[in-house]
């Protein structure tokens, strides 16, 4: 029986060991790390503002504004109208058109593009009677405005335009 006891001390004497060698492995591992962290951020003395970059309370023209940036410009922007009435819709264009060619824009249009004609037949009687019926039809009448060169102050004017009710706009920028 004693040999047996001697091989299970040997097997809990090397259990106990590895786990503390792991221990000491992640330890310097962990402390390592912390070493690295600690040299990546900068000190006080380090952080200090250079001339070069701006403060919150820099009086220097960077920070100030005093040179003026060039606007920003959206490549293009396309209009599409759409209503039943047309000439509704050519007073909405007419008035789209000013507002950006005073804005600055180079204007493309208003494009007429071709008319959404739906019909529907409809029996007159309810029962008997089928040859007799009425057709109605609906005209959607479309246009198309390409805004090209456009600024910011574009953007804003068009947004703050008023036009006649019963014209639907969709507006793709890009």
């Amino acid at each position: 029986m004693s040999p047996a006891k001697k091989p299970a001390a040997k097997s809990s004497a090397s259990k106990k060991a590895k786990p503390a060698a792991k221990k000491t492995d992640k330890g310097t591992k962990k402390g390592v790390k912390k070493e690295a962290l600690k040299k990546s951020e900068p000190t006080k003395k380090e952080a200090a503002v250079t001339k070069d970059q701006p403060t919150l309370f820099d009086p220097s023209p960077k920070r100030a504004g005093a040179a003026k940036k060039p606007e920003a410009k959206v490549s293009s922007i396309r209009i599409r109208l759409s209503a039943f009435d047309h000439v509704v819709l050519d007073e909405a264009a007419a008035k789209i058109v000013d507002t950006a060619e005073r804005s600055g824009a180079v204007v493309h249009g208003p494009i007429p593009l071709p008319t959404k004609i739906r019909k529907f037949t409809v029996n007159r009687s309810t029962f008997v009677h089928k040859d007799a019926r009425d057709q109605f039809e609906m005209r959607t009448h479309r246009r198309l405005i390409d805004l090209t060169e456009t600024t910011f102050k574009t953007i804003e004017s068009l947004q703050n335009l008023s036009l006649p009710s019963g014209v639907d706009i969709e507006i793709k920028m890009g």
